[in-house]
């Protein structure tokens, strides 16, 4: 019996090496294909636990989610204005047939890159061709998105793939392109300044040449109802002096030389030389008979 335990024991070992060699899990995110001998045997999308022969079997896995091919450069196209146009886009995709996938590019995911990439920009090219720039840039980017979706999906499809979306992160001019759009925008906007400043420069001065023929014209109003107004108010003032004076005359001739006197000899160095007996000075030589 002691003889025969190693053996039993080797045995043993052997049969849980080839049971563990056997059993295999499949993830809820990855497909599984099992093969004999090169040949697909059996293909397992459901999670959980599954059995293969050992030695004549072996098993591939194959990610179920979303994957994403994003082209390392931008792809130049050209617009139906003959513009070059870089494009920089995107494609999410995921398989649903590992089978054919597995057929169509040996389940190599570079092969499939490469395919979606031909199918994309074909698809890009020809929506390119029919569209002006602005509708490329902004016009109609989300109908040349579906379009080459849905274009792609369908070519995609026989391989086993289905395209989930396809997305422009950038369409832009090539650089020499974008220097002469550049240069001729900066010209453009130079000459809109130019007239803007010219059209502000003349109504500036229409403004200012208004404002003073209005400033002139409320100078002349303002001194025409001046001297209208103190024209009245001489005209009443010597209404009222003569009112006033023709009451008594003698005293307004008593009144008048006296203003004469005082402007006469306002300053004491003023000398004038008039006969005494002239009529000036009449009110300095007595009580005024004269006047009577």
């Amino acid at each position: 019996m002691r003889r025969n335990l190693p053996f039993a024991a080797a045995a043993l070992l052997m049969v849980l090496v080839l049971l563990a060699t056997s059993i295999f899990t499949v993830d809820q995110r990855q497909f599984a294909i099992i093969f004999q001998l090169g040949e697909i045997k059996e293909v397992i999308s459901e999670p959980g636990l599954s059995y293969k022969w050992p030695l004549i079997q072996n098993v591939r896995f194959f990610d179920k989610r979303i994957l994403t091919y994003d082209a390392p450069d931008p792809e130049r196209f050209i617009t139906s204005e003959k513009k070059p146009m870089l494009v920089d886009a995107f494609v999410k995709w995921r398989i649903i047939d590992v089978k054919q996938y597995y057929i169509s590019v040996q389940g190599d995911e570079t092969r499939a890159h490469i395919r979606l990439s031909q199918t994309v920009n074909a698809g890009l090219r020809e929506e390119f061709g029919k569209r002006t720039v602005h509708e490329v840039v902004s016009g109609a980017r989300e109908k040349i998105m579906d379009s080459v979706r849905t274009k792609a999906d369908a070519d995609a499809r026989a391989i086993g793939v289905q395209i989930v979306d396809v997305r422009l992160k950038r369409v832009d001019y090539p650089q020499e392109v974008s220097d002469s759009v550049f240069r001729r925008m900066e010209t453009e906007r130079k000459r809109v300044a130019n007239e803007l400043r010219s059209n502000g420069a003349a109504e500036a001065e229409k403004i200012k040449a208004n404002a003073d023929r209005q400033r002139e014209v409320i100078i002349a109003e303002a001194y025409r109802d001046a001297q209208r107004t103190k024209g009245e108010g001489d005209a009443k003032a010597t209404s009222i002096y003569a009112q006033a004076f023709g009451h008594n005359p003698e005293f307004y001739s008593f009144y008048r030389s006296m203003e004469a006197y005082r402007q006469t000899f306002k300053n004491k160095s003023d000398v004038m030389v008039v006969d005494p007996s002239s009529e000036f000075f009449k009110y300095l030589k007595g009580s005024g008979k004269s006047g009577k």
